[in-house]
């Protein structure tokens, strides 16, 4: 089984990068970041074609997530942000899937973390909120489904290895003491980076700005992540970032970021 999750900065402008790499990479589930859609202009036969359910939550503009499944693989009990955090942005979706293969259900949870903008602006303080909102209810998620996966851009680096430059960009945004700590507090429920799990390139980055050729001199960062939980630790064989995507013509400035998991 192969999750996967990709930030595609407009989905409208990506959909034949994602209708084409959903036909040749065939990931089963698949978290989608900044649509940058309303709901009615969701590609939703589009995808079916394709053969993937959905379940999506979209925002004018900016933000916007999706999950997708690979049918005859199923979608239930979806919900859309964190529950009792009032936010009028679209940053989570959560479902639980039945795997085709008739697997134990996973629950996953896909998210786009706030950017934060800098330390000691009124963006940095909601993201500081939002994670903590975030933490407690994963936390209580974990109780309910113990097979979980937390997946999406997160806007964090985990450490100085994430990040093409740590001196240049310590304590800035993604790079801070601060939101570091916060993903240390969402690991410490059972949480496990997925990626690390795996001998890795040095370098290994999931994000590059488009300009000043960051991408082509590997000026990233790793901010892609995807994290599973104790129950599901033991059963990961691999987790890649699909860096040829990021080569194509008007690409995403993330790449995705695709797991294997062993059925059980």
């Amino acid at each position: 089984m192969r999750l996967a999750t990709w930030n595609v900065n407009s989905l409208a402008v990506r959909l034949p990068h994602v209708i084409d790499w959903l036909t040749t990479a065939a990931p089963d589930v698949v978290a989608l970041q900044e649509l940058k859609l309303t709901d009615d202009k969701f590609p939703a036969d589009a995808l079916a074609q394709a053969g993937y359910a959905a379940a999506w939550f979209g925002q004018k503009t900016y933000n916007g997530v999706a999950l997708l499944v690979r049918s005859p693989a199923t979608l239930t009990e979806v919900q859309r942000n964190i529950p009792g955090f009032a936010d009028e942005q679209a940053r989570v979706i959560a479902a639980t899937v039945q795997p085709a293969s008739g697997a134990a259900p996973l629950r996953v949870v896909g998210a786009y973390f706030p950017n934060g903008q800098a330390p000691g602006t009124d963006k940095f303080a909601y993201k500081m909120r939002w994670l903590d909102a975030l933490r407690d209810w994963i936390a209580q998620e974990l109780t309910r489904h113990p097979r979980l996966v937390l997946m999406g851009d997160f806007n964090i680096t985990v450490d100085d290895e994430d990040v093409w430059d740590p001196e240049g960009l310590r304590e800035t945004i993604h790079c801070t003491t601060e939101e570091r700590a916060k993903l240390a507090a969402l690991r410490a429920l059972g949480l496990h980076d997925a990626f690390r799990l795996f001998p890795q390139p040095p370098k290994s980055y999931s994000w590059w700005d488009y300009r000043q050729l960051a991408f082509q001199k590997n000026r990233g960062l790793r901010i892609d992540h995807i994290w599973i939980s104790d129950a599901l630790k033991d059963l990961a064989r691999a987790c890649t970032i699909e860096r040829s995507l990021r080569k194509r013509p008007q690409p995403s400035d993330h790449a995705p970021v695709l797991l294997t998991l062993a059925d059980a």
